[in-house]
């Protein structure tokens, strides 16, 4: 139960529910890359991929790739993305350091 309690309070931090979020988006992005380049078989990759003895080897080793790549990308995007929401220019870490002891404060 002690578990449980923890990632609740770890997913209360806005910082850590923002990158989730946006990992999530680059894993969704990542799977939908990958089903698409087996679908239209770009160059025959997909023939490539299934005449291996264990097609799930490249296709994790691609998922993973895709995954680490998209997701580091949705995340940095909206790391940097943080000072522009408030409609400003930068400063984005002193406004969110801000949000998180106000959120605090609620609790």
């Amino acid at each position: 139960m002690p578990m449980m309690t923890a990632a609740r309070n770890f997913f209360r931090e806005p910082l850590f529910r923002l990158l989730a979020i946006n990992l999530a988006i680059g894993v969704s992005a990542a799977v939908l890359l990958l089903g698409g380049l087996l679908a239209l078989n770009p160059h025959g990759l997909r023939d490539l991929i299934l005449a291996d003895r264990s097609p799930l080897v490249p296709v994790l080793l691609l998922l993973f790739g895709f995954v680490v790549t998209f997701g580091s990308v949705a995340m940095g995007t909206a790391i940097m993305a943080i000072g522009r929401a408030e409609g400003g220019h930068g400063g984005g870490s002193r406004q969110l350091a801000v949000k998180a002891v106000r959120a605090r404060d609620r609790l």
